[in-house]
């Protein structure tokens, strides 16, 4: 099954893990919606700002957010994250936030602290 993912962080900077995983979502035939304040595109795709994400995506749109955006930066996304009902959150290294997992726990969101690049490449997306 695809399962359409927001990235959130993402960047048209090749070195960049974010990068990577649109690269791999792409392999591995996942669609995409790429996310942040990087201006620029990721395979073809515009790298849409919160204001561009919030008019067109609709609750349940997006199976999985996976991050690659540091704690303290994700607070102003909460709201909008959160709004999109996903089914899944993915906290990659160093994006682990205790105050947004417990928030989209209660509301049934699954949240996974594991490396997107490893869980794709493992068969466990």
């Amino acid at each position: 099954m695809h399962k359409k993912t927001l990235i959130l962080g993402a960047t048209p900077n090749l070195s960049r893990y974010a990068y990577i995983a649109a690269s791999m979502l792409s392999q591995y035939g996942h669609p995409f919606v790429p996310v942040g304040i990087k201006k620029g595109e990721v395979f073809g795709q515009k790298i849409l700002s919160k204001a561009e994400a919030e008019a067109m995506l609709k609750p349940r749109d997006i199976h999985t957010i996976t991050l690659y955006v540091n704690p303290l930066r994700q607070q102003e996304w909460y709201d909008f994250l959160l709004n999109l009902q996903p089914q899944r959150i993915i906290f990659n290294p160093g994006t682990e936030n205790p105050a947004l997992a417990e928030r989209a726990q209660a509301q049934g969101i699954e949240t996974v602290e594991a490396c997107t690049l490893v869980m794709l490449r493992t068969g466990q997306y």
